[in-house]
């Protein structure tokens, strides 16, 4: 795992100057890569490639980077993990194609790969995670590439003549010649969705490669030229072809699950360097945990955060399930005296506004995790894979039964429940709870009443997935000069084949959208802030295109999600440690905006200070601070998300 950077700058360029630039560029990404750097450049075609380098497989010299190939052809700086690389090396071998091997990094098997098939052929054969730039002095092509799901960052733009790429944007705003401008088409998605949907970044010069692509730049290209990027692997087209191919029997399921997933696991075991792993006591991680405990010969390091309300510990529960397994376990409470001392931090972590709120305890966690091991395994894409999203629980039902009513009539019901405020509507069904069935039974029950209302309003399932993910249903009037841009994220769905059935057609969207746009990247900037590798079992490539296979049936059943999941964690953990209301890694932010960030928020949200900005319409903000703050309505996620715009201008204006 390491952060890279570089440029290429047509036509080429004096060597000194391009080892300076690069070395800023790389410099500024020395968080993710603590152990190592090392930089490359070619004056006369003007390519210059930089790592930071955080040692995980090969520690020695051998696997230090940029790194050229045997053949003398490429040269590469790679981040990431390639866990079939030892299977790829025998093939290589099998075939009398390996080179004279120097060391045992994924990174010298993947330049072998390249050099015997070709970039696109070698990409198909991977498995792992990755972003990297590779120089190709025969053909003299600059190639980024980015894996299958995005798990690894990859962004590039121009900058003056130069073409630049990194992991983080702030590589690239080390450029001497960085002057970009504010896309606010990107402001006004990032105000629906929470992040700025891929390719787009919240600079109109920069976009993020696109998971599953590549992209080639000649060394004469044509400054301001945006080549058109090629997939290697569709997941679209994945599931579209298993709509033909499903599986049919569950016990064959449920025995193929498990054994695909253990093999991601100890795939992913693989490391010089000591590993451990993310434990929420929630299906997900639970079953990661099991499955590497259950290869492990030692306790397996397990790490979880903990909240003093109630609605939001899941530290317990993670508690409970370490100690069934029998991990060596770490926990960490956290109070907003604590969130606080992370929120200053956020804009520098992320680089362009980002308002998962989840952002605050996944680097608390990485934080903590970090301090005994390098490298975390997570459960991270089982509920976009598998249907564990309430959205995908109850979504199409829901629209069966509301498409029945007049739509004068939703709106009058959504409009009637959106004047609810959440505390009363909390007490009405806090009180209902102990009769319900437990499938039933929500947390947060407040919310999702004001939630319901906004889905009665909404036109057709699309329209209502839309708004289930939509945080700003209205954000052009939230933004100035706001505009939103179809074929992001919530629009994802009208890009779908309309023979996919409902779970499918939700579960794909969110995972070309939000699972690569916002829970990867979270995940990926908040564990590398503190240099600690992350890594996602549920994305090993045999993982995902199993799951294309499964039906809705074997997802979603007798309302809860994830079915097929529970039953191969049910082989390990008892169903009742497991069996509870979703809660999802979040934190108290209504009622903590209310108390101790009250403050913070207030001076950030002020109307002179909104004016003086020009991001965001003063009075529609006031009118959402002031009813939050008198318990009127929880616009918590919404105000969140101005804050976290708020603060990243406050960081990043300057670059722009």
């Amino acid at each position: 795992m390491c952060g890279i950077a570089g440029l290429l700058r047509p036509g080429g360029a004096d060597e000194g100057g391009l080892s300076g630039v690069v070395a800023r560029m790389t410099a500024a990404l020395a968080h993710r890569g603590p152990d190592a750097s090392g930089t490359w450049r070619d004056g006369r075609h003007g390519i210059a490639l930089g790592q930071r380098r955080l040692a995980i497989l090969d520690l020695s010299e051998a696997g230090a980077q940029p790194m050229h190939s045997a053949c003398g052809r490429y040269t590469i700086t790679f981040n990431g993990e390639i866990y079939n690389h030892l299977d790829i090396r025998a093939e290589l071998e099998a075939l009398g194609a390996a080179p004279n091997w120097r060391g045992h990094s994924d990174t010298e098997t993947l330049l072998a790969a390249v050099r015997q098939w070709g970039v696109a052929p070698a990409l198909q054969r991977l498995i792992g995670m990755f972003a990297f730039a590779l120089w190709d002095a025969e053909t003299r092509q600059l190639i980024l590439a980015r894996d299958r799901f995005g798990e690894k960052p990859l962004f590039y733009g121009w900058s003056d003549a130069d073409l630049v790429f990194g992991s983080e944007l702030k590589a690239l705003a080390a450029h001497p010649e960085w002057a970009p401008s504010l896309d606010r088409t990107a402001l006004t998605a990032f105000m629906r969705y929470s992040y700025v949907p891929a390719p787009a970044t919240i600079w109109a010069e920069v976009r993020k490669l696109p998971a599953a692509s590549f992209v080639s730049f000649s060394a004469g290209a044509t400054p301001g030229a945006w080549p058109e990027p090629q997939a290697y692997w569709s997941l679209r087209d994945r599931v579209v072809a298993a709509q033909h191919d499903r599986i049919g029997s569950e016990q064959e399921a449920v025995a193929r699950l498990e054994q695909l997933l253990s093999v991601a696991v100890k795939r992913q075991c693989l490391s010089d360097v000591p590993l451990g792993a993310f434990l929420s006591g929630g299906v997900d991680s639970s079953t990661i945990v099991a499955l590497m405990q259950a290869q492990a010969s030692q306790p397996v390091r397990t790490f979880s955060i903990g909240f003093a309300e109630g609605g939001y510990n899941e530290a317990e529960d993670a508690r409970r399930v370490a100690q069934h397994l029998g991990t060596d376990h770490t926990e960490l409470y956290v109070d907003a005296g604590t969130a606080l001392d992370v929120i200053p931090k956020l804009p520098r972590i992320y680089d362009e506004p980002f308002a998962d709120s989840s952002q605050i305890p996944t680097h608390l966690v990485a934080q903590l995790a970090r301090r005994h091991v390098t490298v975390a395994l997570s459960g991270d894409a089982g509920d976009e894979l598998f249907g564990g999203y309430n959205r995908h629980v109850w979504g199409g039902a829901l629209q069966a039964r509301l498409g029945r009513l007049p739509m004068p009539l939703r709106r009058a019901l959504g409009a009637a429940l959106g004047a609810i405020a959440p505390e009363p509507a909390e007490t009405i069904l806090k009180a209902l709870q102990p009769v319900l069935p437990a499938r039933l039974k929500v947390r947060h029950a407040g919310d999702q009443v004001a939630k319901l209302g906004r889905l009665l309003a909404s036109d057709g399932f699309d329209g209502l997935y839309r708004t289930l993910c939509s945080i700003d249903q209205d954000p052009a009037r939230t933004v100035i000069g706001g505009a939103e841009r179809t074929g992001w994220a919530g629009h994802e769905m009208g890009r779908l084949s309309a023979e996919l059935d409902p779970l499918d057609r939700m579960t794909l969207a969110d995972s070309l959208s939000y699972l690569s746009d916002d829970i990867l990247q979270k995940v990926d900037r908040a564990a590398m802030a503190v240099a600690l590798e992350t890594r996602v079992p549920f994305l090993d490539k045999d993982v995902v295109e199993f799951a294309t296979r499964v039906p809705a049936s074997m997802k979603v059943r007798d309302g809860r999600g994830k079915w097929l999941v529970r039953q191969v964690l049910y082989r390990h953990v008892p169903a009742e440690m497991i069996d509870r209301p979703k809660t999802g890694f979040s934190i108290p932010l209504d009622g903590w905006l209310r108390g101790p960030l009250k403050s913070w928020a207030s001076d950030l949200l002020s109307p002179s200070r909104l004016r003086r900005q020009g991001l965001f319409d003063p009075a529609r903000v006031t009118r959402m601070l002031d009813e939050h703050l008198g318990r009127r309505h929880n616009h918590s996620y919404w105000l969140w998300n101005v804050l976290m715009a708020q603060a990243w201008h406050d960081e990043w204006a300057h670059a722009g």
